[in-house]
């Protein structure tokens, strides 16, 4: 089958043919018919430290998808070869103390799909049948492939109670973009969004952000001020992993403000302590999505607003064949663009 791995150690990747997998008597075959590109395939195609630790070459890389199943193993019941699924990518233990208490996205032996193991970026890819999202008939290709980052953008988002409140999200990348649809249909009153992009940022505003500001030019105070804001934002959603936008975050929070931060960032950095404990701020660490209570909440969200359904499609940009791979992570790389979709088809 076609591939896109990465075959020895440096930065690269290539477009190979490799084995199809084979699918366990607990495992699930799945014919990708899209991917999503992420900004973790980037990392792992320069092949920097962080790459070089997790990945176990050869390798076949990617973990977003939508695509049809084409082989069940013996025991599953669940599922059948023609569903149309998706697939949560962080593989768990099942064993440790979280995983046993039902908090599987806790797993302390998590193992990344075409991280540390061969992914999505296939003609076909093999996953645990509960690792499966079955979805229903409106849920097309695109926008199933794109459930992995809506994901990150819903755990994060839905973190906190949000009708009313005054939400700030720092970045506006597509799971930032995501989560500003998200605020929005869940009763945020005022979304502000920030970013240094304005083409990100004209992608913020057509999904539902009341106010987007480039951080380069406009001070959060000054909007707040605009808005009628009389004290600071309620709650915030960290999506860049900038420091420097972190700390207007923290410098803009209403006392008792919550934050959820799922940005990561390249190194370490100062924090105004101070400020977090005098204004008693709330920051709660995000990765990954629930499983399974996200997957079913995006689902649900979707089914029934179509506004929030166009919103969160429109995070997609570009569009590119498999062959075509160079260009799209190039595309990617540059930044002027929302979400890159490889069609496997």
């Amino acid at each position: 089958m076609r591939a896109l791995a990465k075959m020895r150690p440096g930065p690269g990747l290539e477009l190979v043919d490799r084995p199809e997998p084979e699918c366990g008597p607990w495992q699930v075959k799945i014919k990708v018919l899209r991917a999503g590109l992420c900004g973790t395939d980037l990392h792992l195609q320069q092949w920097d430290d962080w790459a070089a630790e997790q990945m176990h070459l050869p390798q076949t890389i990617g973990h977003e998808f939508y695509g049809e199943i084409v082989e069940v193993g013996a025991e599953v019941k669940e599922l059948r070869p023609g569903d149309r699924c998706s697939g949560e990518g962080h593989l768990v233990c099942g064993y440790c103390r979280n995983c046993r208490a039902g908090r599987r996205h806790q797993c302390i032996r998590t193992v990344g799909l075409g991280v540390n193991t061969d992914g999505a970026f296939a003609d076909y890819v093999v996953l645990p049948v509960e690792n499966v999202w079955r979805h229903p008939d409106w849920v097309d290709p695109e926008l199933g492939a794109i459930f992995d980052p809506l994901g990150n953008a819903t755990h994060t988002t839905l973190q906190w109670p949000l009708v009313g409140e005054d939400v700030l999200v720092t970045g506006a990348g597509p799971i930032g973009v995501m989560a500003a649809a998200i605020a929005r249909h869940a009763g945020a009153r005022n979304v502000v969004v920030t970013d240094l992009s304005n083409y990100r940022l004209a992608l913020a505003a057509s999904a539902g952000a009341d106010k987007v500001v480039n951080s380069a030019t406009t001070r959060l105070r000054d909007v707040q001020l605009g808005l009628g804001m009389k004290e600071g934002f309620d709650i915030g959603l960290e999506m860049s992993g900038a420091p420097a936008a972190v700390a207007e975050m923290l410098d803009n929070m209403n006392h008792g403000g919550r934050i959820a931060m799922l940005g990561l960032p390249s190194s370490d950095y100062a924090i105004n302590w101070g400020r977090v404990i005098t204004h008693m701020l709330t920051i709660q660490g995000i990765y990954g999505r629930e499983m399974f209570e996200t997957w079913y909440l995006m689902t649900s969200m979707l089914s029934t607003s179509p506004t929030l359904a166009n919103a969160v499609r429109s995070c997609i940009t570009h569009r590119f064949a498999a062959e075509d791979w160079e260009e799209a992570f190039a595309v990617a790389r540059a930044g002027q663009c929302g979400k890159v979709i490889l069609d496997w088809s």
